[in-house]
């Protein structure tokens, strides 16, 4: 690593996330720190460690003038951006607690987050956020200020009540240059309440200290290499567990630059641009990248794609004989050819630069890490949750087997529980949910062992492979998680839809099966002039259309990303004789797939 030398803070020297930052501009006060694009001139910016440090102690003056004391919640719902971070630890300095918001969730959602936080000052990116909330801001009192990191528009500034200010107008235009950055929290102090939907429909508040997320990311580095040189793309949301730890505070701790993406729609230009060295995402992308590729090679020649199969085979098993799983074979003598024909071509979309990818928040198909992999970029899955910090286990560039989730790291003890539940213990385990003793009795043991709800098994290795859910979750491949029991319930309220199920666990977006009352579905086809017999208008557009509104009312509700965009209906009804139900009634989701499957090809066919 001598052309990327490493500059670890110890947990013991940062102490906190305020500690580490400030340890952070004590030892690189010149290196740049973040990079982001400034819209007023159309050209990306860096900041050093140094200028970031002053900015904080601007932050931390204007929260300050608002009268807030250690403990206080605070809230951010803005896309990644230097700003982030500024109120991130200008807040945790003085003993705040940060409540991060995703900037494409419902008004009512937030406004639930933002109530039962008990939020005092929200971050936002412009005035159009705020007037969003209109609806519900009888619902938000508590707050005492709003902050948009945009100017006002011109004809818009009278809009603004005066619980609202324009950053600029709100932090003192003033500072000394001798203004130092503060921290007056301690380790085991909240530094943050993270809302993740639990099966109860309503989000529940992850509580974690600094001590838990420091922990987390230092443990990481032990086994995830990541030097001065490096350069991060961070496009997840900051809201995302993952993304703060291991695209934030990681960084941060290494030394290592990072790159706020524009937007997710214009990350193949950030990519050829920025030319970072690591990726953090979701499997998400990793699957619209093959996708693209999978596209292409489709229109292409077909010694295109030959060759692209070819340098996928011969590069995945020369990965397979590096691991020591597999022998070696004359024909990976063809691989600086392929590397060059196929590799270098697809590596160059991506910057040129990547010497590895992590993928977390939901399953990695084997399918996509193996043509990744076979090219020659390292992607090494992992696993966690947000009640962990988030980081459990990741596989290393030593040890990568792609269907397990690697081993857990430094610090973290794994063993498996009753109906091989895997439970985790170590310092990244939350204190608990935010005013929810019940909730955090039902996952968290009195001596620390949290209950990931996950089924797994373990290797003699050490390794983590998830076998499947007690409770049944959908994880989409964004991360998001998703109860569906409850949101079927939810469904079921409506007269016209006798039985449904969900589904969208690995997919970009939810989707139902749904069975109709054909009584009720007589007075509906009346209604839009459709025709009343049911098993007629099973394929019609207009039917399903009108079954995908009633749906999206009845679970207005749950979390913006909870909409289910497509359905199929189905014939016939869900029974114990069919084996759709168990005698006690209970849905059979594995039958009930495996009947439908092609349907539901259908519903996912294009995307």
């Amino acid at each position: 690593m001598q052309d990327n030398p490493m500059d670890i803070i110890p947990v013991e020297i940062a102490g906190t996330l305020a500690g580490l930052f400030s340890e952070r501009v004590r030892r690189s006060p010149q290196r740049v720190a973040y990079r982001d694009f400034d819209q007023s001139n159309g050209k990306w910016r860096d900041r050093t460690w140094e200028q970031m440090a002053h900015a904080v102690a601007r932050w931390q003056i204007a929260l300050d003038k608002e009268g807030l004391v250690a403990g206080d919640r605070v809230a951010v719902m803005s896309k990644n951006c230097p700003e982030w971070v500024m109120l991130d630890q200008a807040a945790l300095g003085l003993g705040l607690v940060v409540v991060p918001l995703y900037t494409a969730d419902r008004a009512e959602n937030a406004a639930y987050v933002l109530r039962d936080a008990g939020v005092k000052l929200l971050l936002l990116e412009d005035l159009a956020q705020w007037q969003a909330f209109s609806e519900v801001r009888d619902q938000i009192n508590g707050l005492l200020r709003v902050v948009t990191i945009n100017p006002f528009a011109d004809d818009t500034n009278k809009a603004a009540d005066g619980l609202v200010l324009a950053l600029h107008n709100w932090l003192p235009q003033m500072v000394m240059a001798t203004e130092e950055v503060r921290h007056v929290c301690a380790p085991h102090d909240l530094a943050t309440i993270i809302y993740t939907s639990g099966t109860s429909g309503r989000p529940k508040g992850v509580m974690l200290s600094h001590h838990n997320m420091l922990t987390n990311a230092h443990g990481c580095l032990q086994v995830v290499p990541v030097g001065q040189n490096d350069l991060l793309l961070s496009f997840l949301p900051l809201s995302h567990t993952f993304e703060r730890t291991a695209g934030y505070y990681l960084p941060m701790m290494a030394g290592a630059t990072v790159a706020h993406a524009r937007s997710i729609q214009q990350l193949q230009e950030d990519l050829l641009i920025i030319r970072p060295t690591l990726l953090v995402s979701v499997p998400r992308i990793y699957e619209r990248v093959y996708a693209g590729i999978r596209a292409k090679l489709v229109e292409g020649p077909t010694l295109n794609r030959q060759l692209f199969s070819l340098a996928v085979e011969v590069g995945y098993s020369r990965f397979e004989h590096q691991q020591r799983r597999g022998s070696w074979r004359v024909s990976h003598l063809l691989w600086p050819l392929l590397e060059k024909l196929v590799a270098h071509k697809v590596m160059n979309k991506l910057g040129g630069r990547l010497r590895m990818a992590l993928s977390g928040g939901a399953a990695l198909p084997t399918d996509v890490s193996r043509v990744f992999i076979g090219l020659g970029l390292p992607i090494l899955q992992g696993y966690g949750m947000t009640e962990s910090s988030p980081v459990v286990c990741t596989n290393t560039f030593e040890n990568n087997l792609p269907v397990s989730v690697g081993p857990p790291i430094p610090g973290v003890t794994v063993k498996l529980g009753e109906n091989n539940a895997l439970l985790i213990h170590g310092p990244n385990v939350m204190l608990g949910y935010w005013h929810n003793p019940e909730a955090t009795r039902a996952v968290l043991t009195s001596d620390g062992w949290l209950n990931s709800g996950d089924m797994a098994r373990i290797d003699e290795q050490g390794r983590v492979t998830i076998t499947g859910r007690l409770k049944e979750i959908i994880v989409m491949s964004n991360g998001e998680k998703v109860p569906p029991g409850d949101m079927e319930a939810a469904i079921l309220r409506d007269p016209l839809i006798e039985q449904v199920m969900l589904i969208g666990e690995g997919r970009s977006y939810l989707s139902a099966l749904a069975v109709l009352n054909p009584r009720n579905w007589e007075s509906v086809a009346v209604q839009y002039n459709l025709d009343p017999d049911l098993h007629h208008v099973l394929r019609d557009q207009k039917a399903e259309e009108i079954v995908l509104e009633k749906i999206a009312h009845q679970i207005r509700e749950f979390p913006g990303y909870a909409k289910v965009r497509c359905v199929a209906l189905l014939p016939e009804p869900w029974t114990v004789e069919n084996d759709m139900l168990t005698p006690t009634l209970k849905l059979r989701r594995g039958q009930v797939l495996e009947r439908y499957k092609v349907m539901v090809e259908r519903l996912y066919a294009g995307h």
